[in-house]
């Protein structure tokens, strides 16, 4: 288990990059096709974890625990960045991460259905209270009319990306941390990068010192370093406490881009904020009070 100070610490490393990420990525595809976009900055992060893990190689078992790393692929990598790649062609990226971030809701009531996390009225309260405060923030930039097709591509994200962390906090007993996190990364790249290639042009990459800048520090920060945190903290507390906290990247994400991408600052911005941080406040009081309980 993770004290209480290095869980916060990694969380605000985690909130902080893949806020970052949003406005940084949106730039890199202007140098850029999507998918090759995606392929190479997971393929990038792989080969750099896979640095790490290889003196861990005893670890691996990967006779035995190779479907584990493939459904894992599955739905945290291919499924979630594929569908998000492409979902972003048909609407605002503040409204398309909005309806991603219905993600902590969903997996707040996969994490009471199937790993027996506890539930009560104010955890729901503040779940519910989080995914509007997003709505609100994403809603601010929509204009006109609402594409069916992006909205499923958004939900469909959603859908992966819970189902593919309720399925890491089942397996974390059976794998490393490290090495699933390695060979997910490396096999959803290989399958992006491969569609790609397919689909878009090579000759189309601008490899000028933004697009380098930008893809470097997503794949180190953001991919490498941010899963490796992200499933360190699920598999170290309640999955959907750990969900509570991602409310705040699309924060972070519009105040970079009004700090760097000369983006305006709306109300919507501030009232979703102070939605978010209640959300957060909701679900980790009503954690705190029942663990008081349970020890008297």
């Amino acid at each position: 288990m993770l004290s209480r100070s290095r869980t916060a610490l990694l969380l605000a490393f985690l909130v902080l990059v893949w806020g970052i990420n949003w406005p940084l990525s949106k730039h890199a595809l202007l140098y850029s096709p999507p998918l090759l976009f995606a392929g190479l900055r997971l393929i990038i992060a792989g080969v750099l974890l896979l640095i790490v893990a290889i003196p861990r190689f005893k670890k691996l078992r990967f006779r035995e625990t190779w479907p584990l790393y493939l459904i894992s692929s599955l739905f945290n990598i291919v499924l979630y960045y594929g569908l998000q790649t492409v979902g972003l062609n048909y609407l605002p990226a503040g409204l398309f991460s909005a309806i991603v971030f219905l993600q902590p809701v969903l997996l707040g009531i996969c994490a009471w259905l199937w790993l027996g996390e506890r539930m009560y009225g104010l955890k729901i309260a503040g779940l519910v209270l989080g995914f509007l405060g997003v709505a609100v923030i994403g809603g601010g930039g929509l204009t006109g009319s609402l594409s069916p097709v992006g909205v499923s591509l958004a939900l469909a994200s959603a859908v992966s990306w819970t189902l593919g962390t309720v399925y890491m906090k089942r397996i974390t007993d059976k794998v490393d941390v490290i090495w699933i996190t390695t060979l997910q990364i490396l096999i959803g790249g290989i399958v992006l990068l491969g569609y790609g290639l397919i689909t878009e042009k090579w000759s189309d990459i601008q490899w000028n010192t933004s697009f380098i800048s930008d893809i470097l520090f997503i794949s180190v920060f953001v991919i490498a370093i941010g899963w490796l945190i992200f499933f360190k903290l699920v598999g170290s507390g309640e999955a959907s406490t750990v969900g509570s906290y991602t409310f705040l990247i699309p924060v972070i994400s519009i105040i970079c881009s009004v700090l760097f991408m000369n983006e305006s600052l709306t109300m919507n911005l501030i009232a979703g904020f102070i939605m978010i941080v209640g959300s957060i406040i909701l679900v980790n009081a009503t954690g705190k009070r029942r663990a008081k309980q349970l020890t008297r």
